[in-house]
């Protein structure tokens, strides 16, 4: 579906820089590191010692763009791995398999789909959607996109949990229609959804690094509060059909 708003449009052609920073680790070669945008967070830290996980642990996909893959912050600060570590001392392991890549928008979710569900997930947990709605992809293409991912991820076997995205209100109707499709498909599937996973750290400066878009190492720890209640009882329920 077009934008309908002319104004919306334009503002997405505005936005579309800073969008595009979404999808940038290094800037191009002949234009030089900018501090702040390129450079690692200034609060990685050391990684924690291995988690020994049990013979038969479910195992969890993560299939997410910049933010799943914790941009600018070493791998186990990302709220994936955060998620591995608290849930794994809550007898809840898992083998996590964090397949999240700076810039993805769900048609890149739908390209690397086949080749993710090749590692036999348990669960599928669908972070994508963000990089689509700021670049104004059509909507009908990005809810195509995650019925496509919905459906291969429970052809393979596996359940699904949906991370819902919100838009900054000045995208005015097509953020309205875009928050509103993630409940949607939420609720028509009937699988696992947490509503808005940014919430309370999207737009707050004292959780994101200075590219205004990206988690700091705490930012992380609270997307994990958010998720974790939904991927434990899903964790939950795996482990149950397991037993039987």
């Amino acid at each position: 579906m077009p934008l309908r708003c002319p104004f919306v449009r334009c503002l997405t052609w505005v936005l579309l820089p800073v969008a595009l920073l979404l999808g940038c680790e290094r800037p191009a070669a002949s234009s030089g590191a900018r501090p702040g945008f390129d450079a690692p967070a200034a609060d990685v830290s050391a990684p924690p010692a291995e988690l020994v996980l049990p013979a038969g642990a479910p195992r969890v996909l993560f299939l997410g763009d910049s933010i799943g893959a914790g941009l600018h912050l070493a791998e186990h600060q990302a709220f994936p791995a955060v998620l591995q570590r608290r849930l794994a001392q809550a007898s809840l392991p898992f083998e996590l398999i964090n397949n999240s890549e700076s810039g993805r928008t769900t048609s890149g979710g739908v390209a690397a789909l086949q080749w993710s569900l090749r590692s036999e997930p348990d669960l599928v947990v669908i972070e994508l959607g963000g990089n689509d709605g700021l670049r104004g992809i059509e909507l009908e293409l990005v809810e195509k996109n995650l019925r496509t991912l919905i459906e291969g991820s429970r052809a393979a076997g596996a359940e699904v949990l949906l991370l819902g995205v919100r838009l900054p209100p000045n995208y005015a109707e097509f953020a309205a229609e875009f928050d509103a499709l993630y409940p949607r498909l939420a609720e028509e599937y009937g699988i696992g959804f947490v509503p808005f996973f940014m919430q309370g750290v999207g737009g707050n400066p004292a959780l994101n690094l200075a590219d205004g878009l990206h988690p700091t190492a705490e930012g992380h720890e609270r997307l994990a509060d958010r998720v974790e209640p939904v991927l434990r009882a899903a964790l939950e329920r795996i482990a149950g059909a397991s037993a039987l």
